[in-house]
């Protein structure tokens, strides 16, 4: 019964985080936690694991579509992905409350930037190459460490800088995931060499997410509109914002 719970809710998170291009650890950790998995040994590692993968699927219908910057999200890709697995390597020296309040103070900045941003009208014009990938070497390190920390890929910081860089809502969502499949598969990789793995667990929450990122992909990559996706996306982390403050305070 708990492991259909689970595989219902991850679909659900999956669907809704691929249309952003993110990997939805910030809904992962939480709910595997809600079950009493444990955050260090189980949820954040396969938190990880399914961002990657969730992005990794969502990735598919957004090439199709032409919307990867793959030029310009490569210093980005390659810098997070060497930055998430020493932010694994830091999990096990911090408290589970610290790392929960952590998680919600960063969420709550970038769901309260993107509200402000929501109704603006996109930009037409990007910052060029060069400074696009100045940007994104130091983004993508403190993006991946701090992803790999806490179990959710960083797609959370990446997807707001790249819209401030002059991305449109679609395209940066599309790019934010082909950084954050880097960046999570590398940082799981960290949590995976200290041996905690839930088999049946892991395949059953594989199949949720390859299921939930197909259809929120295709749905952000056709039917989506720019606002939408940026309200849908900013009150989903204040919700979880929310709730990893009550857990962390409750059991302090």
């Amino acid at each position: 019964m708990i492991y259909a719970l689970v595989f219902l809710l991850i679909s659900a998170a999956s669907f809704i985080f691929a249309m952003l291009g993110l990997g939805g650890g910030s809904v992962y950790v939480p709910v595997l936690t809600w079950f009493g998995f444990g955050l260090k040994e189980v949820a954040i590692p396969l938190g990880l694991l399914l961002n990657g993968l969730n992005t990794l699927f969502a990735m598919i219908p957004f090439a199709r579509k032409r919307l990867i910057d793959w030029k310009g999200g490569a210093v980005m890709a390659v810098s997070a992905m060497v930055g998430s697995p020493l932010g694994a390597f830091f999990t096990k020296d911090v408290d589970a409350n610290v790392l929960k309040l952590l998680f919600a103070a960063m969420v709550i900045i970038i769901a309260v930037r993107t509200l402000m941003v929501a109704n603006k009208v996109e930009a037409d014009t990007m910052m060029s190459l060069k400074k696009r990938s100045i940007i994104g070497l130091f983004v993508g390190l403190f993006a991946g460490f701090i992803g790999g920390l806490l179990g959710v890929g960083g797609g959370f910081i990446i997807a707001p800088i790249l819209m401030w860089m002059g991305y449109k809502a679609k395209q940066a969502a599309a790019t934010t995931a082909y950084v954050v499949t880097f960046s999570s598969f590398s940082g799981y990789l960290g949590h995976a060499a200290q041996g905690h793995l839930n088999v049946l667990l892991t395949v059953i929450l594989i199949v949720a997410v390859i299921i939930g990122s197909q259809f929120g992909a295709h749905y952000m990559s056709g039917k989506a509109k720019s606002n939408q996706v940026k309200l849908i996306y900013a009150i989903v982390l204040l919700l979880i914002a929310v709730q990893l403050i009550y857990s962390a305070i409750s059991k302090m």
